[in-house]
């Protein structure tokens, strides 16, 4: 069993930054691909970021893809998601997930969730 949680939602302004974090406790998390997921309200589960097990391959979003970067820490058993040129589009509850060999782009593929850490952008 892997537990994930998430930190570092918060309300900001378009154009700022932030950060979230996601702790993984339980089983081994230094072999298991891990990922971001969002979702806002009325709308599906979209894929922000995921990232293999040794941190060398990463794919991203269309929506994200050069604003946001994903990293991870196999020490500390954390994985980040870094945001910048954040937009009012952006916000959503974003969710850590992981439990997988490979980092796959659909929610599906994951076997363990965080429980989500909401961040909005105001215009």
């Amino acid at each position: 069993q892997v537990q994930l949680v998430e930190s570092g939602g918060g309300l900001v302004q378009a154009g700022a930054s932030l950060r979230l974090s996601c702790v993984a406790s339980g089983r081994t998390f230094s072999n298991s691909a891990m990922g971001w997921f969002r979702q806002a309200p009325g709308k599906e589960r979209e894929f922000v970021a995921s990232i293999s097990w040794r941190g060398g391959v990463t794919y991203y979003g269309n929506s994200v893809k050069g604003r946001f970067t994903i990293s991870r820490d196999n020490a500390k058993n954390t994985v980040y998601l870094q945001m910048n040129s954040l937009k009012p589009e952006d916000t959503a509850v974003y969710y850590c997930a992981g439990g997988i060999q490979l980092p796959y782009t659909t929610a599906e593929h994951y076997n363990y969730w965080g429980q989500g850490t909401q961040v909005t952008v105001s215009s």
